[in-house]
């Protein structure tokens, strides 16, 4: 069974309030542009989804 339904997604606004907090202003839509790309190589989401389903799940 395949589903592309996005169960977890990050956005403009999600990047930005992270901006404001670490370097105290908005990102240019440049800069996103740079960054973009690298958040998803840094996000583990394997592990994510496997904390989860033991957290939650009694398997």
């Amino acid at each position: 069974m395949k589903s592309s339904k996005i169960i977890y997604s990050l956005n403009e606004e999600d990047i930005q309030t992270v901006a404001l907090q670490e370097i105290e202003r908005n990102l240019t839509p440049e800069e996103i542009e740079k960054i973009k790309y690298s958040i998803a190589d840094k996000i583990n989401w394997f592990d994510a989804i496997a904390n989860s389903i033991n957290e939650k799940l009694k398997v």
